[in-house]
């Protein structure tokens, strides 16, 4: 995939001398999108990686993701459901399948108004004996727990095949690819000479019109050396992927292929599941969560706290007939969560002496990698056109993913 880098060209309509027209830092869902759209738009494209292409340190690996239309906040069911085409669109071009459709179950309390408005969000029905549903796998309680489903809101995204596949997309239309390039330095271009200086710790230099970061658990330490001491409020958190083992006899009941659903349970703790898929006779339960950690110093093997623990017991509580939560899970992977202050993406130009020459994607808290190709594209039409004609389209008000809303109030979206 990887290709050698181009001689430096002149860009037709300002005479001045760049390598590329877009450099994208950090190979993630994020970036990968970044860099298919703006190679689809005919830029010179740059990816740089600092690790291996596809590798498993960051918050974009393993072999599912969920995606739901169920969501508590306005901002982002319209790119969910953008989102949706932009994955049939990019399966259609490569020929890859990375996206499983399933059934969305959203449960809890009644009275938690995250849930009801996940619940109104999707246009979800209310399950009147959810007893009765997906062989009695679930137990709820009768009393003010609420069920409700969307029949094709959710679905099972492959991670790491779905960042190869933008990959692979990319470098069709032209993008160049460098993996082992740690990004050490961002500046600006000389004087005269606009753009940016993208400088690696190798000693490579590349010039861009344009530059694209997206680095995930790194965002906070480049920003801040990059950027004068900048401070985003981007929290690492250390996280742990969990496949527990489906009691015989029930492993057909909690598969995909039957129809099993992709659930979040807006219980204490807060859990999220896929349906039975990648692992044969195994099924992923995880914990929305994990501590803080540093991207460069993770405990790998307790690093995630008390992860399992907490998902054990909800099983016990609300599957036990169905998963083996004695022994713990089968199969742990480490991975990492982003975490914004509000939960809520950083989509913006870094301003500053970069002013529009510079844009980060980043702090997708969770739960962005469904709405991948369109962070990718918003990021590389604010690269190349200084605004996201995409965003106004689906309805998405960056505003409310600017970085000042940091300003004076570490709390940002969540101040009320």
């Amino acid at each position: 995939m990887a290709a050698p880098a181009e001689a430096p060209e002149a860009t037709a309509a300002t005479g001045r001398h760049f390598d590329y027209d877009v450099i994208v830092v950090g190979a993630g869902i994020m970036g990968s999108c970044a860099a298919h759209a703006a190679a689809s738009r005919g830029a010179r494209t740059l990816l740089l990686e600092r690790f291996d292409l596809l590798h498993h340190l960051g918050s974009s690996h393993g072999e599912s993701r969920t995606i739901r239309d169920a969501y508590p906040k306005p901002q982002y069911p319209p790119m969910v459901r953008l989102a949706r085409r932009l994955w049939a669109d990019a399966e259609a071009e490569s020929g890859y399948r990375v996206l499983t459709s399933a059934p969305q179950l959203s449960i809890g309390p009644r009275s938690n108004a995250s849930l009801l408005a996940a619940i109104e969000s999707a246009g979800a029905e209310e399950v009147k004996n959810l007893a009765a549903r997906w062989g009695g796998a679930f137990r709820v309680p009768d009393d003010g727990w609420v069920a409700a489903v969307s029949e094709r809101g959710g679905g099972v995204l492959n991670a790491t095949k779905a960042v190869a596949m933008f990959q692979a997309l990319a470098a069709k239309k032209g993008a160049v690819f460098r993996d082992n390039a740690e990004v050490v330095g961002i500046e600006k271009g000389p004087e005269g000479g606009g753009g940016v200086v993208v400088r690696t710790s190798a000693g490579e230099v590349f010039r861009g019109a344009k530059c694209v970061v997206t680095v995930g658990a790194w965002t906070s330490k480049l920003v801040r050396s990059v950027a004068g001491g900048l401070e985003l409020p981007i929290q690492p958190l250390h996280t742990m992927v969990l496949y527990w083992r489906v009691k015989p006899g029930h492993e057909r009941e909690l598969a995909a292929g039957s129809g099993f659903p992709t659930f979040s349970c807006y219980g204490d703790p807060h859990v999220y599941s896929t349906p039975s898929l990648e692992l044969p006779g195994l099924i992923k339960i995880n914990y929305d969560g994990g501590p803080p950690c540093d991207p460069d110093g993770r405990d790998w093997a307790s690093g995630g706290g008390d992860v399992a623990g907490r998902v054990a017991r909800w099983i016990e509580e609300f599957m036990p007939d169905h998963v083996e939560a004695a022994g713990g899970p089968v199969i742990r992977q480490s991975c990492m969560y982003s975490m914004t202050p509000d939960k809520d993406f950083v989509i913006d130009f870094l301003g500053g002496e970069f002013g529009e020459d510079v844009v980060v994607g980043a702090g997708f808290s969770g739960h962005g990698f469904k709405m991948g190709p369109v962070v990718g594209t918003i990021l590389a039409e604010m690269a190349i056109d200084g605004k996201a004609d995409t965003a106004a389209e689906a309805g998405v008000e960056l505003g409310h993913f600017r970085i000042n809303r940091f300003e004076g109030n570490p709390m940002g979206n969540a101040k009320n």
